[in-house]
Formats: C-alpha cells, structure tokens, sequence
C-alpha cells in the first residue's frame, strides 16, 4: 500500500500547486479540486480504517470551526472547503500542522502585501511581457483597490509542507 500513499501525494501536491496558481489569478478555488484532494486523501489512508475515521472526525470539527469564521467574514469559503479538504486525509497532528503552517505562510503573504504599498503604481503591462510582470502589474491594481489576499496560496503551502513531512 506503500505506492497508493506516495501516488496520492504527488497527486495532491499537484493540485495543490493548480489551486494555488488558479487563486492568484481568479480568487477562487473550484469545489472539483476540493473533492479531488479530499478523495485522495482517503485513498491515501486505505490501510487504515481507522485512520479515516479519525481524519474524518478531525475534518468536521474543523468545518465547524471554520464555518464560525466565515460566517462572520474573516475567511473565504473557498479556503474552508480546501482547508476540510486536506484535513480528510491527515490525522489530528497533521490538522494541526497543516492549520500551523497555514498561519505563518499567510503571515509572509501579508507581509508581501503590505510592502506592495512601497512599490510605485505599473502601467498595464504591454503585449509580450514577461508572466512576473503581468501578476505584479495585476496583483498591485488588485491591492490599491482592497482586494482580498489569494489565502488559497498559503493553504498550498501549509498544504504541501504537511504533505512533505509525513513522507512518501
């Protein structure tokens, strides 16, 4: 069962990178990507029955957690879904770890944010430019005007950290 486990893995880091990319570019993360990465997060725990259990168990508490917290509008629902999502497949200290360095990726985030402020105003960015100009000319345009932070990346960080350190 040791390859089901490494598959499933590579193939959430894959999604994880898209989700993260797609965030930056749109501000929304797909419930098909959520659904895949909550499914190979279980497929990934076959050998143990209980294991899922537990994880499912953990994934509930944290929706209803988070559900609190959107509902008063300090997070997106799309970073609760993909929050659940991964939580399906990892056990409580998983959870907990993924939850932890979520955090501090979202805290580099904003920092980056905030020293957008610093940086002078782009022009539209020409016909041909390079892919780093055109997210910097688009994602300044989005801060001036008080766009949300793309929280999705942090998640694929957190996401793919807690991944990496359970091992293949």
């Amino acid at each position: 069962m040791g390859w089901i486990s490494s598959m499933t893995s590579c193939l959430e880091i894959a999604l994880l990178l898209y989700v993260a990319t797609i965030d930056i570019a749109t501000r929304s993360i797909r419930n098909e990507i959520c659904l895949a990465l909550a499914l190979l997060g279980i497929a990934g725990q076959l050998a143990s029955p209980t294991e899922i259990i537990q994880s499912l168990v953990a994934a509930a508490i944290l929706l209803l957690l988070l559900f609190v917290i959107y509902q008063r509008g300090m997070i997106g629902g799309g970073d609760v879904k993909l929050l659940v999502a991964l939580a399906v497949g990892l056990p409580l200290t998983g959870v907990i770890q993924l939850l932890t360095v979520t955090a501090l990726a979202g805290g580099g985030l904003a920092v980056l944010h905030l020293l957008m402020r610093l940086l002078p105003n782009p022009r539209l960015a020409p016909a041909g430019s390079s892919v780093v100009r055109r997210v910097y000319a688009i994602e300044r345009w989005r801060h001036l005007r008080q766009a949300p932070l793309p929280y999705g990346v942090a998640i694929a960080c957190g996401g793919i950290w807690t991944i990496l350190s359970k091992g293949f």
